[in-house]
């Protein structure tokens, strides 16, 4: 277990992956060598790349960000994350975003109306 000090720069250093991540997909575009690279250099902060990240099972990837502390906003994020990343269809990481979205609903405890659209929205790219 951190402790809280530790805890706390952990969790600033998770977010400023996580803002790294949503900029990087952010806009639209044909992902290129460079874009993928870029990406790649952030998911290695989480012990992933894009290879890991097809692999990997839901269950498995909800296990392993939860092995890297991510809270439920975090968690949140990085879905945000594959949603973003899936746009341009070269991948399509949406139906691990929703096993994340529900994942943080059901675990949470917490309904959220946010995370319930994102999960509606998701399942149109699926």
């Amino acid at each position: 277990m951190l402790n809280e000090g530790l805890r706390d720069q952990e969790s600033i250093r998770i977010d400023n992956v996580l803002k790294t991540l949503l900029s990087l997909v952010s806009v639209p575009k044909f992902w290129n060598l460079e874009d993928k690279i870029n990406i790649e250099d952030q998911l290695k902060d989480f012990g992933l790349n894009i290879q890991s990240l097809i692999d990997l099972n839901e269950t498995d990837l909800i296990t392993h960000l939860l092995r890297c502390h991510l809270d439920w906003n975090q968690l949140e994020q990085f879905a945000d994350f594959l949603i973003g990343f899936s746009k341009e269809k070269q991948f399509n990481f949406s139906e691990k975003s929703i096993v994340i979205y529900n994942y943080i609903q059901q675990e949470s405890k917490v309904f959220s109306f946010g995370i319930n659209s994102k999960i509606a929205a998701a399942k149109v790219n699926l």
